[in-house]
C-alpha cells in the first residue's frame, strides 16, 4: 500500500501563492494528481502528471495559474498555485493511481487551502 501526506496549505489573500507538497511512503511509478473538494461540492481534478513527469493536464479553471511537478527521487509531487482566487478555496488531496499489482488508487488526508477576498 501507499501512504500519502500532503502539506503546504493555509490561508492566503487573493492574488497570492501557495506550494503544496505530497510525500509518498514508497516509490510511485504511476500517474499522480491533485484534486480538490469545496464545501457542498464533489471532488474534482485539479492537475495530473505522468510517471516520468513529462505529461501533464489541468482543469480549465486553473490553467495558466497552477503548475504540477514531481521529484521521483524524493517520492514527492508538488502543486504550485499562483494568482489564487477565493473560488480556489477547498481541501486539496493528492492521489497516486494504481499500478495494477502492488498498490490500489491511494489518497492523502488532504490539506486545507483558504483564499480570502
Amino acid at each position: 500500500q501507499v501512504q500519502l501526506v500532503e502539506s503546504g496549505g493555509g490561508l492566503v489573500q487573493a492574488g497570492g501563492s501557495l506550494r503544496l507538497s505530497c510525500v509518498a511512503s514508497r516509490s510511485i511509478f504511476t500517474t499522480m494528481g491533485w484534486y480538490r473538494q469545496a464545501p457542498g461540492k464533489e471532488r474534482e481534478l485539479v492537475a495530473r502528471i505522468s510517471s516520468g513527469g513529462h505529461g501533464t493536464n489541468y482543469a480549465n479553471s486553473v490553467k495558466g495559474r497552477f503548475s504540477i511537478s514531481r521529484d521521483n527521487a524524493k517520492n514527492t509531487v508538488y502543486l504550485q498555485m499562483n494568482s489564487l482566487k477565493p473560488e480556489d478555496t477547498a481541501v486539496y488531496y493528492c492521489k497516486a493511481e494504481a499500478d495494477g499489482w502492488s498498490y490500489a488508487d491511494s489518497w492523502g488526508q488532504g490539506t486545507q487551502v483558504t483564499v480570502s477576498a
